[in-house]
């Protein structure tokens, strides 16, 4: 996974925490057949694990490296450019 999706996951996270806590918290209507109270407090805990696994995805994420090495080099009667390019995943 790459680190943006780790960011996305914070913020979703972070909004899904948000609401919930406030559908769990401050709201209070009495309904027939849906308690408010119990859909904010599984958006609370469904927050709270996305951001915690965007945490862990934005840390531990995949890392690209590139590395360019330029070298000229002589050759009889010219001169030879050599350009090298290593690219890695950690």
């Amino acid at each position: 996974m790459e680190r943006s999706t780790g960011i996305g996951l914070i913020v979703l996270g972070l909004i899904l925490g948000v609401v919930g806590a406030i559908m769990w918290l401050a709201v209070n209507v009495r309904t027939s057949g849906f308690d408010i109270r119990t859909a904010g407090l599984i958006a609370l805990w469904v927050g709270i694990v996305a951001f915690v696994t965007g945490v862990i995805f934005a840390v531990v994420g995949r890392r690209s490296r590139s590395t360019t090495r330029e070298s000229a080099v002589d050759a009889p009667g010219h001169q030879e450019r050599v350009q090298e390019l290593d690219s890695w995943s950690s």
